[in-house]
């Protein structure tokens, strides 16, 4: 059990700011035994925690630590560059989150002619990590391709395959529909080389006509609508942050 600490903010207060209802409430989650501090159940009312440092859990979901960042799921259309400006006069991100307060950037990239989710932020800590190869982040694609896709391309492609810059592997894959000349397929892949998606599906025989990306890491772009953005949920963001140990 941690213990009590004379700094720091009393965890009730750190619960409540975080908006799980009123500091009566947050005590009753802790003495229901549903929150844990740095692995640790608590349910002593007196406890000061650092909410900057600490790991906070409720009901087994981290906490974000509070911080003066904003956290920024974006849709991206096909057509735009992923870029706050770019210097052929392109369509880029300005055009889509230009009106927010923050000076944001972009995590990773899509290509131009690729759609989907994109992680937009001011945090150059949190980017660092999520970018970094280190922790690996899965990131879940849907692409439309030439050719009907057979059996043996999932298998090839979760064996790996050798490209010009060296051995590629797809970690899940699947085929969602087939009609005649064309497939629908998903996968999901941990590397962040240039253009990958696109080359591996070319390299089995099936160039990509259209690719969008549906997941990064434990985020899901759902019902997002194409062109709009929101700011991540708590849940979504605590998820983030502990999939790269933030």
């Amino acid at each position: 059990m941690p213990e009590p600490q004379q700094e720091g903010v009393r965890l009730q207060k750190v619960l409540a700011a975080a908006g799980l209802g009123s500091r009566r409430a947050c005590e009753n989650l802790m003495l229901e035994g549903r929150v844990e501090v740095d692995g640790e159940i608590v349910s002593q009312m007196g406890l000061r925690v650092d909410p900057a440092r600490s790991v906070i859990r409720v009901d087994g979901k981290r906490l974000p630590p509070p911080r003066d960042h904003a956290y920024v799921m974006l849709n991206k259309p096909r057509g735009v560059v992923t870029s706050m400006n770019d210097e052929r006069g392109r369509p880029d991100l300005r055009t889509l989150v230009g009106d927010r307060p923050e000076r944001l950037f972009h995590v990773g990239r899509l290509d131009t002619d690729t759609s989907g989710l994109l992680v937009m932020t001011n945090d150059g800590d949190l980017a660092h990590r999520l970018a970094h190869p280190s922790f690996e982040l899965g990131k879940t694609y849907v692409a439309l391709v030439e050719g009907e896709v057979g059996d043996r391309v999932g298998a090839q492609l979760r064996a790996g395959v050798d490209l010009d810059d060296g051995r590629a592997v797809v970690d899940r894959f699947t085929v969602k529909d087939v009609t005649t000349g064309r497939s629908l397929v998903e996968l999901e892949i941990h590397m962040g080389r240039n253009r990958i998606v696109r080359r591996l599906l070319d390299h089995v025989g099936h160039p990509v006509i259209e690719l969008t990306r549906t997941a990064f890491g434990p985020l899901r772009v759902g019902a997002l609508a194409s062109g709009r953005a929101r700011d991540l949920t708590r849940d979504e963001l605590g998820a983030l942050f502990d999939s790269v140990d933030a």
